[in-house]
């Protein structure tokens, strides 16, 4: 794919968040920050106790694996050091919550800033976290390639067309064809509030390397994070 048609992150450094910043414009897709946990970790160490509530603090306590945990303490550490620039707060004091779920109606719908019109989004995978900020509902998601394997596995469960695109591939590049389209149907998915309550089959978002598409009002755009992974962007259209 060629990157010109990706989205690039901003990588947020020791101090990025102090520069001014404004909340997302209506008229602007997103802004779209990139956490390297190992890089961001002084900041890390300097914010996260300050920083994190005591239920953030306790799912880090739970991951087991070191990199696990640091990845997680440094998106969320990063998340609420944004949020609070943005909202002029401090950013312990950023009132996160969700919203109910459109499937079931459980509190475990999507993530948003209560009383406040700045939407948010967060995903990581290994050594990858990307911040989304939007001026409406956004999801953002990034995953490592998968297998060939992995892809004839749940390949049959995406949308009719989707699985034909995959099954056209080589299995060479049926991975990467795979990890596209996944990353741009869980960034949708989340963007609605749904997760993957959702049937896979519903939405087509399309496993070739288009940069960008656009489904039910939405707007779907790749992520460029480098190879071994793949990253989309969805925006509700205002």
């Amino acid at each position: 794919m060629n990157t010109r048609s990706m989205l690039q992150p901003t990588e947020l450094a020791l101090g990025g968040w102090e520069q001014p910043l404004r909340p997302p414009l209506p008229r602007e897709q997103a802004q779209l920050w990139r956490i390297d946990p190992v890089a961001f970790g002084p900041a890390v160490q300097l914010w996260a106790d300050a920083v994190l509530d005591d239920g953030e603090k306790a799912r880090a306590a739970a991951f087991r694996d070191a990199g696990d945990r640091a990845t997680y303490r440094a998106a969320h550490t990063g998340l609420r050091l944004l949020l609070g620039t943005y909202l002029r707060t401090l950013p312990r004091d950023v009132p996160l919550d969700r919203l109910p779920c459109s499937s079931c109606g459980q509190p475990h719908g999507r993530p948003v800033v209560r009383g406040h019109d700045v939407h948010f989004s967060l995903s990581h995978s290994g050594d990858i976290c990307l911040l989304a900020f939007a001026a409406s509902p956004v999801g953002v998601d990034v995953e490592k390639v998968t297998s060939p394997e992995v892809a004839d596995e749940v390949g049959p469960t995406l949308h009719p067309r989707e699985t034909a695109e995959l099954r056209a591939y080589d299995a060479a590049d049926r991975g990467i064809a795979f990890a596209r389209v996944w990353t741009r149907k869980e960034a949708y998915l989340k963007g609605l509030g749904t997760g993957l309550g959702r049937a896979l089959s519903l939405d087509y978002l399309g496993a070739a390397p288009q940069g960008s598409t656009a489904v039910r009002g939405w707007t779907v755009t790749d992520v460029s994070v480098g190879e071994g992974h793949a990253a989309a962007l969805a925006v509700r259209d205002i």
